[in-house]
């Protein structure tokens, strides 16, 4: 019976591990239509990606940025079609109508593909846009949470590893319960 319930244990603890490490690794290994940081209108894409070199050499952050200050704006156009269009940049802090603008990159042509700018956010809510002077403009929007706990992400993230613990309590108190447990236990006294 102690090998059951250990063998129960082991399992109910390689499920919620498995759980939480796909979680984990949600971004690292998804398609580019199901990337985070990815906006799609029809089917042209543009992919951002945030850096603080500063902060974490090898760090890479889509829309929630970990510390406030200097950020490395790198975005893809991933499509040819925006290369051949001019494109603007505007960082706002809070929305794009009600906010601050922080920065501002004027319409131009990418032929690489890639837009890169520096800015100095500060803790708080960002809004990036990103519009290609196409007909129709194409206008992809962005985000960004500055040194912010994102409560709901953080919250999802839990569900797993607590329902794997309550799933484990349950089980070990069933087995506390069970008459054989209650024979071995006075057999052992």
């Amino acid at each position: 019976m102690v090998k059951r319930l250990t063998q129960a244990g082991i399992a109910a603890f390689v499920l919620v591990a498995m759980l939480y490490v796909g979680n984990v690794l949600a971004h690292g290994r998804v398609s580019l239509e199901e990337d985070p940081c990815v906006r799609k209108i029809g089917e042209n894409m543009v992919h951002l990606s945030a850096y603080q070199p500063q902060h974490n050499e090898s760090g890479h952050y889509c829309t929630d940025i970990p510390l406030a200050g200097d950020t490395y704006l790198v975005i893809d156009l991933i499509d040819a079609a925006l290369r051949n269009m001019p494109v603007t940049v505007q960082v706002s802090r809070g929305n794009e109508t009600d906010g601050e603008t922080v920065m501002r990159l004027p319409a131009d042509y990418h032929p690489d593909g890639v837009i890169n700018s520096i800015s100095k956010l500060e803790k708080g809510l960002y809004s990036v846009v990103v519009t290609a002077e196409g007909i129709p403009p194409l206008k992809y929007q962005y985000q960004l949470r500055v040194e912010m706990i994102d409560y709901a992400k953080l919250f999802r993230a839990s569900i797993a590893p607590i329902m794997g613990i309550l799933i484990l309590a349950w089980i070990i108190y069933r087995f506390t319960q069970s008459k054989r447990f209650r024979k071995w236990r006075a057999s052992r006294h």
